[in-house]
Parts: structure tokens; sequence; C-alpha cells
């Protein structure tokens, strides 16, 4: 597949690029930041036996590094013009790029997964503060010279952190993160970290498809976040938390979760 770039005359972003294995009804795997379409492999094998499978790599990872986008609704509407009518899971930054699919595009969404997302800060001091340290560690990841990172220091630095130092390699996908691009990872962070996104109880209450919220029993930050996010959402969200795994669930137990969403897609409550 070609390398996606940015349309030369009006810098709109060309398509995600998308691979996709397997036949039924479709599931769009959307990534986290710093993984590709290709960390998803385990989990799109074992759910390829019953269901089509795409996954996309997210503007400024993988094949897609040099699509830019201005923000979260936008990236949101290109993952959903490459998926079409799906069920969409998002982990984490996907996660938030899939809840904004199906703000913009609620046709296309017609089951939502988010796991370990985020819903936006409320508090707009909060937000700021995030956005600084995501703008400043793009700094670092854009700067030319001794205080430039490279991918696998970078790589290092992003794993040794508490959501991931647990991590075993197996679960840590290396080989699919060393894929990106310092310069794409900073755009990333600057149009999609979690400091760009509004917090909007509306319309999350708004959401008619059925929504699934899953977060690692250890992960407690992202478990209260997920059941209060279960409450804003109403009658048609439902929260699973998968015990003895942290922030990255579906790869540190990637057979449960397939596990968990393939029950939770054939249940009455689902269309």
């Amino acid at each position: 597949m070609p390398r996606p770039r940015r349309d030369a005359g009006s810098g709109a972003p060309r398509a995600l690029a998308v691979d996709r294995t397997g036949a039924g009804p479709r599931l769009v795997l959307v990534h986290g930041f710093t993984q590709t379409g290709r960390s998803w492999r385990r989990i799109a094998t074992d759910l390829s036996r019953h269901h089509e499978v795409l996954t996309v790599d997210l503007p400024g990872h993988g094949r897609s590094a040099d699509v830019g986008v201005r923000d979260l609704p936008q990236a949101g509407r290109l993952v959903a013009a490459a998926g079409g009518e799906a069920t969409y899971v998002g982990y984490s930054m996907g996660g938030r790029v899939a809840l904004h699919a199906a703000f913009s595009c609620p046709g296309s969404v017609r089951r939502l997964v988010l796991v370990g997302a985020h819903p936006g800060i409320a508090d707009l001091d909060e937000r700021a503060v995030r956005r600084r340290a995501d703008d400043a560690l793009a700094s670092r990841l854009e700067a030319t010279g001794k205080g430039r990172l490279t991918i696998d220091a970078f790589l290092a630095e992003w794993l040794a952190a508490p959501p991931f130092a647990h991590l075993e390699r197996s679960a840590a996908g290396l080989a699919a993160r060393r894929e990106n691009t310092t310069d794409g990872l900073a755009r990333a962070l600057r149009t999609l970290g979690t400091g760009t996104q509004d917090y909007d109880a509306v319309r999350l209450h708004r959401l008619a498809m059925p929504v699934l919220i899953v977060a690692g029993g250890l992960d407690r930050p992202y478990s209260r976040l997920g059941r209060r996010l279960a409450g804003t959402i109403g009658a048609n969200a439902t929260f699973r938390s998968i015990p003895g795994v942290g922030h990255a669930a579906p790869f540190e137990a990637p057979l449960l979760f397939a596990e968990i969403l393939a029950s939770w897609l054939t249940s009455p409550g689902a269309p």
C-alpha cells in the first residue's frame, strides 16, 4: 500500500492506511499512541474467525505517519471513512478517535467499544496543564541536535512510565511501535493528545449506539473514568473490567479481551 501523504493543494489529509482480514460483520480496531494497526495482530487473528477485521494506522503513526489532521474530530471522520459501517473498537488514543467518529459519523458507528479511553478533561486548568505537557514532549521529539529523541529512546522512556512499566515484551509490541517516526508521533501528540479533547457530557449522553467500556482491573484511574463514563452515556452503555491487567488490557490479556468483545457483540442488547 502506498505511503499516505497530504494533498498538495488543499492540505486535506489522504486516506489512512488500512489492513483487513476475515469475513463477517465488520470490526474496526483503532490503536493507541505509539502503536500501529499491526499492534492488534494477535487479537485480529482471533476475531477474524467470525468477523471482517480492519486495522488502521492513525494519523502520525505507521504508514499514516505523514497524514496530518487538525484535531480529534477530523481524525474521527478519517477513521470512519476508512472503516465504513462497523463496530469500532478504540484503545486509549484510539478510543478518543473512535469516540469522535461516533460523534461525527453516527451512521457508520453501529457499536462503539472504548478501552482505557479518556472522555476528556472537564477542568479547563487541568486540561491546559496536560496540553502543555504533551506539547513539551512533542518539542523534544521534534528538536534537532543533542535534545532530539530517537524512536528507540522515546519508546524506552514511554514504556517505562507507570501504565506500561510492568508489560512483558510480547504485550509491549515493540516491533509494531518501531514502525513509527518521532516527527509523526510529535504531530499526533499535538493534535490527538488528551489535552486537546473537550469534555461534552451532553454529546456523550446523546450517543445512541450500544457502547462497551473496558478497563483493566489494575488500571484504577481508567476504571473510575470508565464507570463514570458509562453512567454519563446511560442505559445503552456497559462497563466491563478485566481482572489482573493494567492500562494495556487488550494486549496483556488478548484472548480474554476477544472473548469479552465477542460475548458483548452477541448479547441480546446488541443489534
